[in-house]
């Protein structure tokens, strides 16, 4: 995934080590790993808020998809007149 990403942005490695170079000055050393841990928590909470979603998405369909079929169902059966003659 990560060379589909530096290959979008047409990213080389050394452009790579520039950036490594800027975000390290411009943080330190030592805030990095924090950073890197904010992102990383963030990303996992991005896929599981999408999973969530996508589960949701799926249960609604599959109620409204059982609807449709009972309809269905009901509307393909015989009518019973019930006029009297």
């Amino acid at each position: 995934m990560l060379n589909s990403i530096l290959l979008f942005f047409n990213i080389g490695t050394p452009e790579l080590f520039v950036i490594i170079l800027v975000i390290i000055m411009f943080f330190g050393s030592k805030k990095i790993p924090e950073l890197a841990r904010g992102l990383g928590k963030g990303i996992r909470e991005f896929k599981n808020a999408t999973s969530d979603i996508q589960e949701e998405i799926r249960k609604s369909s599959k109620v409204v998809n059982d609807e449709i079929n009972i309809t269905k169902d009901i509307n393909s059966q015989p009518r019973k007149n019930n006029s009297s003659n």
